[in-house]
């Protein structure tokens, strides 16, 4: 009889493995180890295993688990358990472990974070929570927490790290040496040291490569940068993140509204930043709300995309009302009703790659007032080269289709019409919106198509009602 691995010779085992495959996922036989190890309540194999896990690794494998296992792994872990792991899941799955967790445990996970990972999972929390956990924490760290969220939500302030290094400016290159390596409450990472006045005023900054090619004696004003990048802490995180990516920043310090240094971005902040900014447009071009999440429930879901398709609806019996105006000429020639929707149809994907366009461009500042009517006229261009090419296309596939000549004219002019009014307002109500201060990723959709079908059947028809006197 073959003999059985233990679940703590294999976890064990995987513990020195690579837990993701070539393309990066995670390996079902982890999901399934774990989930054996859950039903034998075996805690110290389970620490066993994820004792070196990367924290991604672990906020993957909790993402595979269903709720009753995640809470069963977390209560194994106890304080082995890596409270990183919650910035690499979802705000569902983040917002299920920590209900299952008392104030004092997670006040005690917490502590062990950096200020902007700690901020992250917290500001997800009710007010009265979050109070509840900042209580449990150390006079100092409490006040940390409590001033970032002094700050607005999606402002630098609330993404800075509050430990960075600041040197006075009558210090020398070695005095600054010798305190990096002596002192034990630095950050585990930075690349660049600050120089402040007493007031804690910033005053420039020197790079690390720079310090240490510098001698000993050198006072430290006299090869600082006074020319750096800074970053309001009340500033949009957008706005920091266009900053580092226009300027190739690897950090940048955070300063309040009298140029006192209160924190430091880095890129690895920047890089989620950027990645969350990307995931709110791409699901606000398609009528989802922000913070939805895969593991969210159906209720959930179908509540935050129930106002989108309200909005729909009613924009699609706008364009009804066209088609109910040409009602006779529907009835007299039966290949106008078959044909009508690749009208839409094609007007709709021309506005929707000009919308997405426009919308991206707005976020990044590459479109705006100086720019704008250069855009207008390349994308109606193209909407017009494209409507044509589409007209011969189409014209002669109906012409055939239905053997009738003028079928195919029709339907050629009212997809030049259409694509040319599709690519017109894919970027004319984007640009509006933004200039209402209406966030154009989450609003253009539904007002974009109503513009495309209701141009769309009503070009087409009113050019059929002319051409075959109907």
């Amino acid at each position: 009889m073959a003999e059985t691995t233990s679940p703590a010779a294999m976890a064990e085992e995987w513990r020195e493995k690579d837990w993701r495959d070539e393309e990066g996922e995670l390996l079902p036989e982890v999901v399934e180890l774990v989930q054996s190890i859950l039903a034998a309540e075996d805690g110290a194999s389970l620490k066993s295993l994820v004792s070196d896990a990367h924290e991604a690794d672990l906020g993957a494998l909790l993402a595979q688990l269903d709720a009753e296992d995640r809470s069963r792994a977390v209560a194994l872990l106890g304080s082995d358990f890596d409270f990183n792991a919650l910035n690499e899941v979802d705000e569902t799955i983040r917002a299920e472990i920590l209900e299952d967790m008392a104030p004092a445990t997670v006040a005690e996970g917490i502590a062990t974070l950096e200020t902007d990972d700690a901020v992250a999972i917290l500001e997800d929390l009710d007010e009265d929570e979050r109070s509840a956990i900042l209580d449990k924490l150390s006079p100092a760290d409490s006040f940390a927490l409590r001033r970032a969220f002094d700050y607005p939500e999606g402002s630098a302030g609330r993404r800075m790290k509050d430990e960075f290094i600041a040197v006075p400016p009558f210090w020398t290159v070695g005095q600054v040496i010798d305190h990096l390596r002596e002192a034990a409450d630095l950050p585990d990472d930075f690349t660049e040291i600050f120089i402040v006045d007493p007031g804690f005023h910033l005053q420039g900054h020197i790079r690390l490569d720079r310090l240490l090619r510098a001698k000993r004696p050198v006072v430290v004003t006299d090869i600082l940068e006074e020319e750096m990048h800074t970053v309001g802490a009340s500033e949009d995180q957008e706005d920091a993140a266009l900053l580092f990516e226009r300027y190739n920043l690897l950090s940048a310090p955070v300063v309040d509204e009298v140029n006192r240094l209160v924190g430091v971005l880095t890129v690895d902040d920047i890089v989620d930043v950027i990645e969350e900014e990307a995931d709110e447009d791409i699901k606000a071009l398609g009528g989802v709300k922000a913070d939805e999440e895969i593991s969210d429930s159906v209720w959930t879901t179908a509540k935050g995309r129930f106002r989108w398709l309200l909005i729909n609806l009613v924009t699609a019996f706008l364009a009804t009302t066209v088609l109910k105006s040409f009602e006779h000429q529907l009835e007299a020639m039966v290949a106008l009703a078959v044909l009508a929707p690749i009208v839409a149809s094609q007007g709709g994907s021309a506005a929707t790659q000009t919308m997405t366009v426009a919308v991206r461009a707005l976020a990044t500042r590459e479109l705006g007032p100086r720019n704008a009517w250069r855009i207008v006229r390349r994308e109606v261009s193209v909407g017009l080269f494209n409507g044509i090419a589409f007209a011969l296309i189409t014209g002669t596939v109906a012409s055939f289709w239905f053997t009738n000549a003028g079928i195919g004219v029709v339907i050629g002019l009212a997809l030049v019409c259409n694509l040319v009014a599709g690519s017109l307002g894919g970027v004319l109500v984007p640009l509006a919106l933004d200039r209402l201060k209406v966030d154009p990723a989450i609003s253009s959709g539904p007002f974009v198509t109503t513009v495309t079908d209701v141009t769309g059947f009503f070009s087409f028809l009113m050019i059929a009602s002319w051409w075959f006197r109907i």
